[in-house]
């Protein structure tokens, strides 16, 4: 038994090589043909349009948001600065991220300080 194993260790042993690459298929060695399947590269240019739509109606309301949020500091903070981080929460939502969160930070602190520090003044 132990005869036939180091045969056959001795056979594919000869195989292994350059020698036997267009001649025999019987190879121990594995070798792997994993190819990724090519990706199609399309562009959808309805969809940029449509983005581009989105993004500008969200900075739009980006800064209506961050306007009421700054007249919250001076006006009624508490309506004006709840809308404040209303309307940043939709701005943020539609694209406006930098301007959606100026909102609802300065609308936050415009209440904080509105309910908890005017009143001492």
């Amino acid at each position: 038994m132990e005869d036939e194993k180091q045969m056959t260790d001795n056979r594919y042993r000869n195989q292994i090589g350059e020698g036997n690459r267009l001649g025999d298929t019987d190879y121990t060695e594995e070798t792997a043909a994993e190819i990724a399947e090519t990706a199609a590269i399309r562009r959808d240019w309805d969809n940029d349009e449509q983005r581009d739509e989105e993004t500008a109606s969200g900075q739009g309301i980006g800064f209506a948001a961050l306007a009421l949020s700054i007249i919250s500091l001076f006006v009624w903070p508490v309506l004006f600065g709840a809308a404040g981080i209303i309307l940043g929460f939709i701005a943020r939502r539609r694209g406006a991220e930098s301007l959606g969160s100026w909102a609802i930070g300065i609308g936050v602190v415009s209440i904080i300080f509105g309910i908890f520090i005017r009143p001492f003044f």
